[in-house]
């Protein structure tokens, strides 16, 4: 793995409160959410409640990604021409192939359709990867590898999600994970899609920096059974404050995570930052954008780097260091640190 830092140049974001990153990350600042009814009814007959993202004109399936894409990718390419992203790799983030309910097409399709919809081509080392929220943390440090191995001087990491397709829902509903008025430790579906342009630092100030970036595996799942001891997320979490070389005991820092509503998730971030960092001196403050715009997978992992992004960019981050991390249902686990410049 290559460890070499590499910096956040731009962003886009398309989530159900808001149409672009400054937007959807000012109404996740202020705690914002905008869920309503969807046509989908649950078990119990009641219409299941959604985060949805705003279009003029109804799409689904896979169109319906692919233009949440190419909003965020337009967003986060303002001012660079088309000829130039023929140097620019595109990492295309999309479901791990396991998620019920996963549309076909996305391995191959999805990608040519953000292109065509885009009018632009993407360079030679662009590449789709398929898993799911922790795919964010892979496809960034592949983004780190190609930067640095003076392969390229951008590399565009993009994600695009649904949870709101009814064979998604009926699983996860059938599981008893969805949230509703008698089950308060479930979460609300979502969708979205992001993309962050990132490069080499340029030693600027206020430049947010990728420091170091962690992967394990969490053997009690969130359907496991076994009593969670956020033993995967601990080792991630240390594994990416090493290469970071990071003390943060000594720093301040805050935390950003993929979680959306479940207990299960709050309890795994609180274990592993206890084991990861035994000597704090703070509370390290957790946001979590889900609770605004829904579990939309893969968009809501990246959607964590765009908002971090965002705060430190404009300067309301509660801390100069970020401890950002993702988990997938089948155990899959990464953390990203960054800090700003």
């Amino acid at each position: 793995m290559n460890h070499t830092a590499v910096a956040f140049l731009k962003s886009g974001l398309v989530t159900a409160v808001g149409a672009s990153a400054r937007a959807s990350c000012a109404a996740i600042r202020a705690k914002l959410s905008n869920p309503s009814e969807t046509h989908f009814k649950s078990t119990d007959g009641n219409r299941i409640i959604a985060h949805l993202a705003d279009f003029n004109e109804p799409q689904r399936g896979l169109a319906r990604l692919a233009s949440m894409a190419a909003m965020a990718i337009e967003e986060a390419l303002d001012g660079i021409s088309k000829s130039e992203w023929l140097h620019i790799p595109m990492i295309l983030c999309v479901a791990e192939l396991h998620r019920p309910g996963r549309l076909d097409g996305l391995d191959d399709q999805l990608f040519l359709e953000i292109q065509a919809r885009l009018g632009g081509q993407f360079a030679q080392q662009s590449a789709v990867v398929t898993a799911g929220r922790v795919g964010v943390a892979i496809a960034l440090n592949q983004a780190r590898g190609l930067v640095n191995a003076v392969e390229c001087q951008r590399v565009l990491v993009v994600a695009a999600d649904s949870f709101i397709m009814w064979a998604t829902l009926n699983f996860y509903d059938r599981e008893d994970r969805l949230l509703t008025e008698e089950n308060p430790n479930g979460f609300i579906p979502g969708e979205g899609a992001g993309a962050l342009l990132v490069g080499r630092n340029s030693g600027l100030p206020g430049e947010l920096i990728c420091a170091g970036i962690g992967f394990a595996s969490e053997a009690a799942t969130v359907d496991s059974g076994q009593p969670l001891r956020g033993d995967g997320l601990t080792e991630a979490m240390t594994t990416a404050l090493a290469h970071a070389s990071w003390d943060l005991a000594e720093s301040s820092c805050y935390r950003i995570a993929d979680t959306s509503g479940e207990q299960y998730h709050f309890k795994e971030a609180s274990l592993a930052l206890s084991r990861a960092v035994r000597h704090r001196k703070q509370d390290f403050e957790l946001w979590h954008p889900a609770e605004c715009m829904g579990e939309a997978g893969t968009a809501t992992a990246l959607a964590c780097l765009v908002v971090a992004y965002v705060a430190a960019k404009e300067q309301y981050a509660p801390a100069r260091h970020t401890i950002i991390h993702f988990g997938n249902d089948d155990g899959e686990r990464a953390v990203i640190l960054t800090y700003r410049t």
